[in-house]
């Protein structure tokens, strides 16, 4: 799976680092040092992936990530040394795809890569159907269906699901989540997320009390995998 990546790093030896183990991979590289240029490269070649330093020099990564957002659905990969909490929230409600601290494993960075790039080519094949494992949502009968079984739910879970289904193991806050179901629940807050997140387990997985499919990110929100 072959990809042009935009590396926005500025500190050499980390971006040599990260650019030598994503060339293993086939990937081409183009690296830049500020955010300004990272803006640039994303608007001149279109690359299927911008892995983005949040501590940039000029434009920050924060304001890169904000600004790319209103123009374009490029997969950000965010790595920061920054771990509070409120850092890492405000990087995913920006739009962020995924983040890593910092010092990470240059491994499981390209890992990260690989899985952001063949969730964004399959997501891009126009289908009705979201497939995540075992949890099929079907948008034009708006249905759930689990392990074979069609599986009833209120039009807020479909609505959480689906949103989930469309992006798998990306991490959604419930900022995010309590966006996408404005307009089906008349009183919607964050209470509401957990609530539809508990019956959606009760719904979806093998064990409600051990999830291995619709998963909490403590501190951050949830996500769905095809555990």
């Amino acid at each position: 799976m072959c990809a042009q990546v935009v590396l926005a790093e500025d500190d050499e030896k980390q971006a040599e680092l990260v650019r030598r183990y994503l060339e293993r991979e086939n990937h081409t590289v183009i690296a830049v040092t500020d955010g300004r240029s990272a803006l640039e490269e994303v608007r001149r070649r279109q690359p299927d992936l911008l892995v983005l330093d949040v501590m940039l020099p000029g434009v920050d990564g924060l304001d890169v990530c904000r600004i790319l957002r209103r123009e374009s659905d490029i997969p950000v990969l965010m790595l920061t040394a920054r771990t509070e909490e409120d850092d890492l929230l405000l990087g995913l409600d920006l739009g962020a795809d995924d983040y890593m601290t910092k010092p990470f494993s240059p491994r499981e960075l390209a890992a990260r890569v690989r899985t952001l790039l063949r969730r964004t080519r399959v997501n891009a094949e126009p289908s009705s159907l979201l497939r995540v494992g075992a949890v099929v949502v079907d948008l034009d009968r708006h249905e759930l269906v689990a392990d074979g079984t069609k599986i009833s739910c209120t039009p807020g879970e479909f609505r959480l699901i689906a949103t989930m289904a469309a992006r798998p193991h990306r991490v959604f806050t419930r900022a995010q989540l309590l966006e996408n179901l404005h307009g089906i629940d008349q009183y919607i807050t964050t209470r509401t997320i957990d609530t539809h997140i508990l019956n959606l387990r009760k719904k979806i997985e093998p064990d409600p009390r051990r999830p291995v499919r619709l998963l909490t990110v403590y501190g951050v929100g949830y996500k769905l995998t095809d555990g």
